[in-house]
């Protein structure tokens, strides 16, 4: 039976038979704000990490990860947030944003953001053991809210 005139046939994409390399890891997740999800997120880093082939910077980077999501989750107003896996340039970046956006009092601001550093202390942890970066601040995307990243490079991360 041929197709309708009014519907193009999608044409073939074969499969890409590369295998995965560091430079090809770009992921990104849109979790729920719930408990669990902390494990999800370890759970398909660490499947991410390994496919690519940087599993000797498997424990700093879960350990990011757990801490992103988890603060991810306490501060969301919005019943997901977002998480973003990158490696470039021989530094594996993190990125989590939740939809908690900025207060308009400054009183009211210097105290979340009091909140939110002191949730993230391992984070700044495991950053600065890996000669890594951290922090927080209004999120560019459109949505607002808050953007937290941490990263960190390979030859230090590997080594932690």
């Amino acid at each position: 039976m041929a197709p309708a005139p009014h519907c193009p046939v999608a044409p073939p994409y074969p499969a890409d038979p590369t295998a995965p390399t560091p430079d090809t890891l770009t992921y990104s997740f849109t979790l729920p704000a719930a408990l669990a999800s902390s494990a999800l997120a370890r759970a398909a880093t660490r499947e991410v990490l390994r496919l690519h082939g940087l599993t000797d910077m498997l424990d700093p980077a879960l350990q990011a990860v757990a801490e992103l999501s988890a603060v991810a989750c306490r501060f969301a107003e919005a019943p997901d947030f977002y998480l973003s896996l990158r490696y470039r340039a021989a530094t594996l970046r993190l990125i989590a944003y939740d939809s908690h956006p900025r207060h308009t009092n400054p009183r009211l601001a210097t105290e979340c953001q009091a909140r939110r550093r002191s949730a993230l202390r391992v984070l700044s942890c495991v950053c600065r053991a890996c000669d890594g970066d951290w922090g927080f601040g209004e999120s560019r995307d459109p949505g607002g809210g808050t953007r937290m990243w941490a990263t960190l490079p390979r030859a230090t991360a590997a080594t932690y």
